[in-house]
């Protein structure tokens, strides 16, 4: 058993208030549950409103679907308006 685990840095220049990033951070997470079936969750950052630490995680039995599909996510992450993909570090366990 593979579990792949990603930990990404974003940026919300745009958002004025800590309702303004849950809005975008719970559509994001939601597109990568339905999408991806991973598990996500924000870790880190909880209070700014222009900050946020995700970790995202998901379990497989090869390590090489786990690399597609967290290099897909990395993907989506880029391509998300008003998201800023600052950093992020992908593990294996």
């Amino acid at each position: 058993m593979i579990i792949g685990v990603l930990t990404v840095e974003l940026a919300l220049f745009e958002a004025q208030s800590l309702k303004d990033k849950r809005r975008v951070i719970q559509s994001v997470k939601q597109r990568m549950r339905n999408v991806f079936n991973v598990s996500v969750a924000e870790v880190e950052h909880g209070d700014s409103p222009r900050r946020c630490r995700l970790g995202i995680a998901l379990v497989c039995n090869e390590a090489r679907p786990v690399h597609a599909q967290l290099d897909k996510i990395v993907e989506l992450l880029r391509g998300v308006a008003g998201l800023t993909l600052l950093d992020y570090e992908r593990q294996l366990l």
